[in-house]
């Protein structure tokens, strides 16, 4: 089907395909560096697993350097319609020096900034409270050594400080999103004590001072994890907690509650509480597994509910997930754009009507329009999207990937 007649068909709705196109162009999305090298980071310090992350398979072409990893990225985005941003680890430092994550300076991310202003591209920042020696225990923040607890609190002192110049490099937001792997593997008998020592060394991390215009600050939860089983010191309800006393960010991830919850139905709730949300998009399989997003139910719900909660401006679309068994810049391609189709799809929607429906109580229509909407040429809108930006779709997608995946196997 035409472009043309797909318009016309969703004009039968009331529905201006242009002003979805217009407003779909518009919404950037943070592709995780993560994904490309398997969440390995490039410290030169010899580091550890830990943390409960683990990405499982051996598919060749792992970004070994941080050149690897940006041109990767460069190929990525260069299949994916729009502009988009790039979420950094600390972890991922570009630099000769071998600085202790309580040393690290803005120094060390230079050449990521400079490769971040050379391609239009901006930056988003994340603490790595994992895969080293002071986390194996899986406790950092909440630690009962205080000397511990400080390492790590200057740890993030030091991101912050970091993402506040990133931001000011890049003239606008830096979202810093802290996510820290404190918890149990069997029954604690004082979750309080956790929970205190949790909220202090935040308070402290939090001291410093920054400009809101440069940084943003997300708290992130989670239900468990591998060598937490028990208990999850930074749990849902302590993060909503203390994102509304603290004004900071609430950072939701589709892979960190139980599997049977609707994280979309999310959104509505703590928004009336908190003013700035972050979401990572993932697939959790069974567990916080962090499949690749497919085009499904759950990523549709979210992106209706940001759609038709009017939450877009106030939602920062983040992704976070990593998967070693298939091409890694593939992954970051098919979950960029599923993400995007979703919201595509949410912007196509005749969403007055459908709420009209549900205010007069007349569930046969809202349920009727709801399974007719989804014969809609929504493909044709999205190849339309792609055509226009000079990104490729079907079977000259498939060839571009596999040709980029052959170009890199022989790293190992």
């Amino acid at each position: 089907m035409s472009y043309q007649d797909a318009r016309e068909a969703f004009a039968a709705w009331g529905v201006d395909t242009e002003l979805a196109l217009t407003a779909l162009a518009q919404i950037p999305i943070s592709v995780h560096c993560w994904q490309g090298d398997d969440v390995r980071g490039f410290e030169k310090q010899q580091g550890t697993s830990g943390g409960g992350i683990q990405a499982t398979g051996n598919h060749p072409g792992r970004a070994r350097t941080p050149d690897e990893l940006r041109a990767d990225l460069e190929f990525a985005y260069s299949m994916i319609p729009g502009k988009h941003r790039l979420n950094l680890h600390a972890f991922y430092l570009d630099t000769q020096e071998t600085p202790d994550r309580d040393e690290i300076e803005f120094r060390h991310f230079a050449p990521w900034v400079e490769w971040a202003g050379e391609t239009g591209i901006k930056l988003d920042f994340n603490p790595t409270f994992f895969a080293h020696e002071k986390a194996d225990d899986n406790l950092t923040l909440a630690h009962p050594d205080a000397g511990i607890r400080d390492f790590w609190i200057e740890h993030g002192k030091r991101c912050r400080e970091i993402a506040a110049k990133m931001g000011a490099a890049q003239g606008g937001e830096v979202v810093n999103n802290i996510w820290v792997p404190d918890g149990s593997k069997d029954n604690p008998v004082d979750r309080m004590g956790a929970r205190r020592r949790l909220e202090a060394s935040l308070d402290a991390m939090f001291a410093p001072a920054h400009d809101r215009a440069h940084l943003l600050d997300a708290v992130e939860s989670k239900l468990f994890g591998i060598g937490v089983e028990a208990m999850t010191v930074g749990s849902h309800e302590f993060y909503l907690g203390y994102a509304i006393r603290n004004n900071t960010a609430l950072c939701l991830d589709m892979g960190h509650f139980h599997p049977t919850e609707n994280v979309a139905d999310k959104l509505s709730a703590v928004a009336l509480s908190v003013q700035d949300i972050l979401l990572h998009v993932s697939r959790p399989m069974r567990w916080d597994s962090d499949h690749v997003i497919l085009l499904d139910d759950s990523i549709r719900a979210m992106a209706q509910e940001l759609v038709f909660g009017g939450l877009l401006q106030r939602t920062r679309i983040g992704l976070d997930f990593f998967d070693a068994t298939i091409s890694r810049t593939a992954a970051w391609v098919i979950g960029v754009r599923n993400m995007q189709k979703a919201l595509l799809e949410a912007l196509l929607a005749p969403q007055e009507r459908l709420k009209q429906a549900e205010t007069a109580r007349d569930y046969t229509t809202r349920l009727v329009l709801t399974e007719e909407l989804k014969d809609l040429p929504y493909a044709a809108i999205w190849a339309e999207f792609c055509a226009r930006q000079d990104r490729p779709t079907g079977a000259l997608l498939v060839d571009s990937l596999a040709r980029y995946q052959a170009s890199v196997t022989d790293r190992g």
